[in-house]
């Protein structure tokens, strides 16, 4: 059925357990998993006060620097998972993008037939002050989506 599984994960509790649902389920059918965690770009609105030319170029440095060092603590601990159910597995991570847009994007150069995701299942005035990459992925992908809650 399913041959090839994105997981995206932020790292989160919940994100975890869409992890867990994912691997479960790729185990079961053996299928082959890209994991994908994503950094989102730098806040402009983080570059204000009269010496935004001085200190944002710093900032920036170690807000990628700590980027990529969380994003490869979150795949390293996914790959561990996925050896131990003998799930072959990738992780990547992508910086500057906004998650649903990467998830959308590498779901089809990858290939993918299903795309596993988390979500806290906010309604109304949270998931329009919050967001939710979840539902913009369900809006706009062309192939299925197990979301997990």
């Amino acid at each position: 059925m399913y041959k090839h599984l994105l997981i995206a994960t932020d790292g989160s509790e919940l994100a975890d357990k869409g992890v867990a649902h994912g691997l479960a389920l790729a185990a079961a059918l053996g299928a082959t998993v890209t994991f994908v965690t994503v950094s989102e770009p730098y806040p402009i609105f983080a570059w204000g006060g009269a010496m935004a030319g001085y200190t944002a170029g710093d900032e920036l440095v170690a807000y990628q620097e700590e980027a990529r060092r969380y994003g490869q603590e979150v795949l390293d601990k996914c790959r561990t998972s996925a050896e131990g159910l003998g799930v072959r597995a990738k992780g990547l991570h992508i910086e500057n993008k906004a998650p649903a847009e990467a998830i959308l994007e590498l779901s089809q150069t990858q290939g993918c037939d299903l795309i596993v995701m988390a979500s806290h299942g906010r309604r109304g005035l949270g998931r329009l002050l919050l967001g939710s990459q979840t539902a913009e992925v369900l809006s706009y992908t062309e192939i299925p989506v197990l979301v997990v809650r």
